[in-house]
């Protein structure tokens, strides 16, 4: 089954530092959730655009894209 990474995008000067604040909600829902996810993260397009993502498999996307909406997802590959 395929991996998907879901991303929320923000952007301004301090895109990077709302992202990396983002990932920390995003490492607390699923402690919260006790989700099988171990892979988020953040980081920087450019000087104005960071994403933060977490990876879950596709069998269980539609719940957790459902719950918390992000900007936009892509199949995730190492």
């Amino acid at each position: 089954m395929r991996n998907l990474k879901l991303i929320w995008d923000f952007y301004g000067p301090e895109a990077l530092k709302i992202a990396e604040h983002h990932e920390i909600h995003l490492k607390e829902y699923i402690q919260i959730k006790n989700l099988n996810i171990s892979i988020t993260g953040f980081e920087s397009l450019n000087d104005t655009h960071a994403i933060a993502y977490l990876v879950v498999n596709e069998n269980n996307m539609k719940p957790i894209r459902d719950a918390l909406r992000p900007h936009r997802g892509q199949i995730y590959q190492e």
